[in-house]
């Protein structure tokens, strides 16, 4: 692609093209230039160049490609798929991108053989495509950017709280309220740092999860619950699940399990409902992952 610079200004070069290229971000625009995949009259730039009339910016946006994000065959379920988004119903077990200890076997290798490698460059050679994650053990919908525009506006989505995510749980005991919002900061566990935690106000980040008790199995004393998320913190679901003294069943994390009256032999939270707006179209589009098997006991008995 080919910028003939036709300003009445100065701005900086990164400026000057998150103007033109809008569908980039201005990180991305900068890492552009930062590999000499943008060239200005032919040579490297710095993103505070200055852009004067008559310069021949060239761009060049390569396709996503890292040791860590190869093509991989692996069977995906696939809710939805057009030349914009992908939205897949995610296993539980399944790591949503490559990282230490899990290089293949994700969802991301997954994804590049499924979709030919034709998956968002903003979101980094070894998560392409990514705008949001489900935790390993967490099964449901997961949307995925096929384009850099798409990406930069479901980030924006998000970041915005414009999507709507609900997600089905069952958990140790009884909420002492049947429906509630829970409002805390999450941050990094003091000791544990492998694990979140309720924080003290002015650190961590805000969380908000608004819950419902869907029924109780008396004779488990375990609880369905549909949680409403208005934010997105890691673990969000989980650490507030345990604040309010209801431990999800099977977090390996959280729970004790020796101390939880089922085997499910899986973290018994997915991800139920996703609704966004067409990245393009704008069209609202809501998408449902069918409940698993395990969550039939309870889904079965309360519907």
């Amino acid at each position: 692609m080919i910028i003939r610079a036709d300003i009445t200004t100065k701005p900086r070069l990164d400026v000057y093209l998150c103007t033109q290229l809008p569908e980039l971000t201005r990180g991305r625009i900068q890492a552009l230039l930062k590999s000499g995949d943008i060239t200005v009259n032919g040579n490297s730039c710095k993103p505070k160049y200055t852009v004067i009339v008559g310069d021949k910016i060239s761009v060049s946006i390569p396709e996503p490609q890292s040791e860590m994000a190869l093509a991989e065959d692996i069977p995906l379920d696939v809710l939805y798929e057009d030349d914009d988004i992908i939205v897949i119903n995610k296993t539980s077990g399944i790591v949503v991108h490559p990282a230490a200890g899990n290089q293949t076997g994700t969802l991301v290798n997954a994804l590049l053989h499924h979709c030919k490698g034709k998956l968002a460059g903003e979101g980094g050679a070894e998560r392409p495509g990514i705008v949001h994650r489900l935790d390993k053990d967490t099964s449901g919908c997961i949307i995925i950017a096929k384009t850099d525009a798409a990406h930069v506006e479901i980030v924006r989505q998000f970041k915005e709280r414009e999507t709507k995510k609900q997600y089905l749980t069952v958990v140790q005991g009884v909420p002492s309220k049947t429906n509630d919002r829970i409002f805390t900061n999450i941050g990094r566990h003091p000791v544990n740092r492998l694990k979140m935690a309720v924080v003290n106000p002015g650190t961590g980040k805000s969380a908000i999860t608004d819950y419902r008790v869907l029924g109780t199995l008396d004779d488990s004393e375990t609880s369905l619950i549909l949680c409403d998320l208005h934010t997105g913190r890691t673990h969000q679901i989980r650490v507030h699940m345990v604040h309010i003294g209801t431990p999800i069943i099977a977090d390996p994390i959280y729970a004790k399990s020796a101390r939880q009256n089922v085997q499910t032999g899986r973290l018994m939270l997915h991800a139920y409902k996703l609704t966004v707006a067409h990245p393009i179209t704008k069209e609202s589009m809501q998408f449902i992952a069918p409940i698993p098997n395990e969550f039939y006991a309870w889904t079965e008995k309360f519907n």
